[in-house]
């Protein structure tokens, strides 16, 4: 039951700062606000997450994973559509629609950090590792596209075609197009798809 209360608590203080950091911003949002969001006291919530940028890190991770489940993104159910198509084409459909599911979730707390991240080291290194892990996952995107398409070695246009991918990915396009512009969601995957199959094609 305490384990379970802990859990609850420390839900409640990533909501609350998910919808805090998402209206006013990293440097206007303090701990004491965050606390109050969630019905809890100031020095709970430092007491769970340490600092102000760490709280940001588990807010950004949770909105990546969906959850506080440690289970990469890659290892997700909502991922695996990736792994099993059977085509170039369809692997970078299911990343469009994975794509998708990640910018619903996390397309502002991105723009957030992005703004933030000259508010210290900390937030700093939160941005870079964002920006490391979005390039990791095209790699991998690519490679699995080279080997449904059968091919064994890395090709020296590999590093453009990850290039394109890593930038399609960013969730901030999904923020952009679906909230600032009003496209569908539905729109906006099948666009997403149709650049990143287009950047593989190029291959």
């Amino acid at each position: 039951m305490r384990e379970e209360g802990a859990r609850r608590t420390r839900h409640a203080i990533v909501v609350a700062a998910t919808r805090l950091f998402e209206q006013q911003g990293y440097g206007p949002t303090s701990l004491a606000q965050v606390a109050t969001a969630a019905g809890v006291s100031r020095p709970t919530v430092t007491t769970v997450f340490g600092s102000k940028p760490a709280l940001l890190s588990a807010v950004l991770d949770e909105a990546l994973a969906g959850d506080d489940e440690p289970v990469p993104v890659a290892e997700r159910p909502w991922f695996r559509p990736v792994w099993d198509a059977d085509s170039p084409e369809g692997v970078v459909a299911a990343y469009a629609e994975v794509c998708t599911v990640i910018g619903r979730r996390a397309g502002r707390l991105f723009e957030v950090v992005r703004r933030a991240s000259d508010a210290g080291p900390e937030v700093a290194e939160l941005w870079e590792r964002t920006q490391r892990n979005r390039r990791a996952g095209a790699q991998m995107v690519v490679d699995q596209v080279r080997k449904v398409a059968g091919s064994r070695s890395r090709r020296a246009s590999d590093g453009r075609t990850v290039d394109a991918i890593w930038f399609f990915n960013d969730p901030v396009h999904y923020d952009t197009l679906v909230h600032e512009c009003g496209w569908r969601e539905k729109d906006f995957t099948t666009w997403l798809a149709a650049m990143m199959t287009d950047a593989v094609r190029r291959d």
